[in-house]
């Protein structure tokens, strides 16, 4: 962890719990955002304009949050815009690491990006990041604000879909603020839970979604809003791939497999068949990474399994 910009103790998983136990996540701390003008975003500080080659972003194939980001910079046609940087996929004592120093900045962990960034942070050096490379600093640490960057921020320089269109808007809204606590932060609220009591609160809120977004997509769809693929979709899709792979093991919350869903199976096949999104995806750096985290997986054995249908045997 840092603290005061310095690098004092090992990674853990869970820096706070409430008063039940349950799994408290870090609030990001980087807020600004890339805007085609420069202008101020939502949150933060003016002065981030929309150029090529000005960006740089930083992700980790088996973070979820981190994918949503990949997926937008790959249906935003961004690829040639913001330039990547993957991180190993184990999490070591000191979190984060890159195979080779990173080109950008030079570092060899992700936490040295973090105190170059604020000699004074603290907390966990987590992922995604969009960097700046023209004034070496750190843009957002925030995986639904980057995406809506990714979006909007780029202006001429994106293309793709529009993946928050003001019709859907508040559909969408809805989506995220449903599935976000109940499943998307549900399944680690699961996985990390340090009490009976606060683990069975989060395994019946994972399942009671995954339930109602099997009714939901079995009688609607192709997508979330309708026939509008949107960020909801992506936010919705990173937690489902991920699932039966490393969530319904290693974080206990095997009640069900999504193989055991035939709409949301169906849906996920249909969201890896969009162009660029299979490539986002890497089961052996998902499983690698999840299964590297001693307080869940002591030992350090990956599972070779599980079967996953809707993957072809490479990814």
């Amino acid at each position: 962890m840092l603290v005061d910009g310095k690098w004092t103790e090992n990674w853990q998983p869970v820096q706070a719990t409430d008063a039940k136990g349950g799994f408290v996540r870090q609030t990001s701390s980087f807020r600004s955002w890339v805007t085609p003008d420069g202008s101020a975003g939502p949150t933060g500080e003016a002065g981030f304009t929309a150029e090529a080659g000005r960006y740089h972003l930083y992700v980790a194939l088996i973070c979820p949050w981190a994918s949503r980001t990949l997926i937008a910079r790959k249906l935003k046609g961004l690829e040639e815009v913001v330039s990547l940087s993957v991180v190993e996929p184990e999490l070591g004592d000191q979190g984060w690491r890159f195979a080779v120093p990173d080109p950008v900045t030079g570092a060899t962990y992700m936490h040295e990006i973090y105190s170059k960034a604020d000699p004074h942070v603290n907390g966990r050096a987590t992922v995604p990041v969009l960097w700046d490379k023209k004034t070496g600093r750190l843009v957002n640490n925030e995986s639904a604000e980057i995406l809506r960057i990714f979006n909007t921020g780029f202006g001429d320089l994106a293309s793709g879909p529009d993946l928050y269109p003001a019709p859907l808007r508040a559909r969408i809204d809805a989506l995220n603020s449903r599935i976000y606590p109940r499943l998307n932060n549900g399944v680690y609220r699961a996985g990390f839970a340090t009490t009976q009591a606060a683990y069975e609160e989060a395994f019946r809120d994972v399942f009671a979604e995954l339930d109602l977004l099997e009714e939901e997509l079995a009688a609607g769809g192709p997508w979330l809003t309708g026939e509008s693929f949107t960020e909801a979709d992506i936010r919705l899709f990173v937690t489902l791939v991920r699932f039966d792979a490393a969530y319904h093991g290693l974080f206990k919350t095997n009640l069900r497999r999504i193989a055991d869903y035939p709409a949301l199976s169906a849906y996920l096949a249909r969201t890896l068949a969009l162009p660029g999104v299979r490539e986002t995806v890497n089961i052996d750096h998902i499983k690698r990474g999840y299964y590297s985290i001693k307080r869940l997986n002591p030992v350090g054995i990956v599972p070779v399994g599980p079967a996953l249908p809707w993957l072809s045997p490479e990814a």
